[in-house]
Formats: C-alpha cells, structure tokens, sequence
C-alpha cells in the first residue's frame, strides 16, 4: 500500500523499517529536530535518522494539525497513514485524509494502559504480562477499535528499556500482520470495552519519588519501570540520591521504613516489614556505583535514613 508513516521515538523505528520493506512509504512525518544535551545542539528523533538512513523522504512540521501540513498529506493521497509515538494529538481532518485511516501500534493490551508511558506504568504497577496492540486511530485517546494484538510476559528482573525494545520488535512485526489483513480484508475490527480500560499518563519527575512506606516489591517496580527516566530517587544526607537497580531481600525487619539495616549488604527498610536490597546507585553530579562502594564511600551509619527532607 501506499502511505505516510508518523512517528518519532526509538520504540517506531522498527516499525518503520519494516513497513518500508514491503509498502511505498511516501513520507516520513516526525516531530521538528531539538535541543539536546549539554550544548543545546539540534537533534534529530530517531526515526529521522531512520528515514534519511533508508532514503525516505521526511516531512518535519510544527503541528501536524496546520493547514499546510494538512496540504502537504492530501497531496500525497495516501491509501492509509501509520502512526507509532508520533507525539502529537492527529486531528480529524488528518484521520479523514486517507480512504483506510490510520492504524496505530501500541504497547499495551488495549484497553488497559492507554496513554502515552503503557510500558513504564505497566512495570510500575507490577503487571506480569503485556503486550502490543495496533488500532484504528479515532478522534479519541488510544479508543479507536482494535484490529489485531499480540501478549507477552515481563521478565521478573526486565526494565522499562528493556521490555520497550521487545515490544518495539513485536509491534512492527503486527503491524506487518495487520496491514496484510486489512489488504485481503482478513481483519474484523472490535471495539473496545471501555469498562475495562486504565491509563498510563505522561511521566513527571515526582513520579519517581520513592516512598518507604511502600511493600518492597512495589518499590522494585517503580525503579524498573521508571528507566531512563524519571528514574526512582530518594534522598540521603540531604541530597538526590538515584538508585538504579534493586531486588527485595528475603528477610524481614522490625525498623521503621527508610532505615538501612546493618550489615555489608545495602538494605534499606520499606513498608509492612519487607526489605530491599540495593545494588546500583548514583549521587546527585556524580557517577553511578555499586551500592558497595557507595556504603564504604559515605561511611553509613547503623539505622541511617533515606528519604530525609532535602534542605
């Protein structure tokens, strides 16, 4: 078929790859380059650079809902329009442009986790089994009907970068099915039971904010969930403290959640008695280390806390 393919993450990448393998992709629509890093510097989005690596032709506007961007796509008179993470609200009239409209990959198992972080909040939320979804795109958020999906389960350990890059495979793979099917007309599509749906919205910085009161494993959770970013912070002695990678601990304590607990290993006290044990961590405009190296660095203390107020 022929069509205009809208995205901007990492997470789109294979997807345009594949579809670009088999349809005439007559353009690659993407959010305008950024500021990025230190300097400032423009950056192009990963599909971008995608696009250009494979000799697409790349269309970068503003806002996708102005009448010359909307020009621009009637021009092209596309059969249909894929969007993956393209980062902006499609409007009707662009929905309308094409005769098949607009199918959409997603990382969850709609209904459940529509919004813009499905994976990340389904890791947060300790859900132990996910996957991707491709829809019809309707003036609604991620509430279009559902055309083909496919499950997977999350790895014990897995983090949110982690599962993003198998989901990223599996979803270019069903969308490839999905364009298939709807070429033979071999694709019935469903509505969704909105009694059914959740949300996963756009990440804040205070997301990763972790409370000791919290169970351990819940905690454990939210610090693979929230990678790279927000990531899950603390604070110690008065200053940011990341911690990046931790498991909970077999044993029980009576100390009151935040405490760390005596011994060589890193523990820390958490809610209804449970324990986590850190390995990984970062203070704030310094490197990340070992939870070892960090506890012999800062001298800790028997019955310590984390989670103080900053001052």
């Amino acid at each position: 078929m022929r069509l205009v393919f809208l995205g901007t993450p990492a997470f789109a990448v294979p997807t345009l790859e594949a579809v670009a393998a088999g349809h005439d992709v007559l353009s690659v629509v993407t959010q305008p380059d950024r500021p990025k890093g230190r300097g400032q510097e423009l950056s192009p989005s990963p599909v971008k650079q995608a696009a250009e690596r494979l000799g697409l032709p790349v269309y970068q506007p503003e806002r996708i809902r102005r009448p010359e961007a909307h020009a621009y796509l009637a021009s092209l008179a596309p059969d249909i329009m894929v969007v993956v993470g393209y980062g902006q609200i499609i409007p009707q009239s662009v929905i309308d442009l094409a005769p098949r409209g607009i199918v959409n990959v997603h990382a969850s198992l709609l209904p459940k986790y529509r919004g813009a972080a499905p994976i990340q909040w389904a890791i947060a939320n300790g859900e132990t089994r996910t996957g991707v979804t491709t829809m019809q795109i309707n003036a609604g958020l991620d509430t279009g009907d559902i055309l083909l999906a496919r499950e997977t389960e999350i790895g014990l350990e897995e983090t949110a970068i982690e599962l993003g890059e198998r989901l990223a495979t599996m979803g270019a793979q069903l969308l490839v099915d999905t364009l298939d099917g709807l070429v033979r007309y071999a694709i019935t599509p469903r509505k969704q039971d909105d009694s059914q749906a959740s949300f996963a919205p756009i990440l804040k910085k205070e997301d990763g904010a972790i409370s000791w009161t919290e169970p351990a494993g819940a905690i454990r959770n939210r610090i693979r969930g929230f990678l790279p970013w927000p990531g899950a912070y603390t604070s110690f002695r008065g200053h940011l403290l990341h911690i990046w990678r931790a498991r909970v601990a077999e044993n029980r304590t009576a100390l009151a959640p935040g405490h760390v607990l005596a011994g060589a290993e890193l523990r820390v006290a958490c809610g209804s008695g449970s324990v986590l044990q850190l390995f990984e961590v970062q203070m704030e405009g310094r490197k990340r280390m070992s939870a070892g190296a960090f506890a012999n660095g800062q001298r800790l203390r028997e019955n310590e806390i984390l989670g103080e107020q900053r001052k």
